[in-house]
């Protein structure tokens, strides 16, 4: 071990939101029970590159005994967290998760830039969608990435702006948006058409209406 900064999770702050974790370069931060930790010292470069992405003010600096960071076994990490094993390659083919984890979710936890955005079949979806809709997963999620809201308990404005600059700062393929039947959820359509009119991009978008009965229209 050697004396030197490290990241520093105050568990009581923590509330697990996971806003810090795409901006770990290194893949040293998961959310464990509900915390943000540090899976293993010899992947945190004690730089805090997380520090400022934390609503909670969990994540502090702190200078202590530690394994010395080690970027041979940060890249090795990495390569194995995103290449499946042959035993999990048969799992990987068959089933519907996209290859790079995602989090968050939620369209106001979510970061402007992250690698999960490149060449991304996003999926704007009412947070009450997946509940209603009858195989959610297999219906509208497949090879997408998720991003949850509720526009009539949040500011639709707000996610048209974040939504804007999220499609300018990343590669954007195309869009689905899916939204209950009743009237307020609606403007989850006019949230994705005003954040591709902000965007400057030709971003296809494709519209999914969903039935209180669980039906796709």
């Amino acid at each position: 071990m050697v004396l030197r900064k490290i990241v520093n999770i105050n568990e009581e702050l923590c509330n697990g939101c996971g806003s810090c974790i795409p901006k770990c370069a290194e893949g040293a931060l998961q959310i464990v029970n509900g915390k943000a930790k540090i899976i293993k010292e010899t992947y945190c470069d004690g730089l805090g590159a997380c520090l400022g992405e934390c609503p909670q003010g969990a994540i502090t600096i702190t200078e202590r005994e530690a394994d010395d960071f080690d970027e041979k076994a940060v890249h090795e990490h990495l390569k194995n967290r995103e290449t499946p094993t042959t035993a999990e390659t048969s799992t990987v083919t068959t089933t519907t998760a996209p290859a790079k984890p995602q989090w968050p979710v939620k369209l106001n936890l979510v970061p402007l830039e992250a690698p999960f955005y490149e060449n991304a079949d996003l999926l704007l979806v009412a947070d009450c969608a997946p509940i209603a809709l009858k195989d959610f997963h297999n219906s509208l999620q497949q090879g997408k990435r998720v991003l949850i809201g509720c526009p009539k308990f949040d500011d639709a404005r707000a996610y048209a702006q974040k939504l804007g600059e999220i499609l300018k700062r990343n590669n954007v393929s195309s869009i689905t948006v899916a939204h209950m039947e009743v009237p307020c959820c609606s403007a989850l359509k006019w949230v994705v058409n005003k954040a591709v009119e902000a965007s400057g991009k030709q971003i296809p978008v494709t519209e999914h209406m969903i039935t209180i009965g669980g039906e796709i229209q």
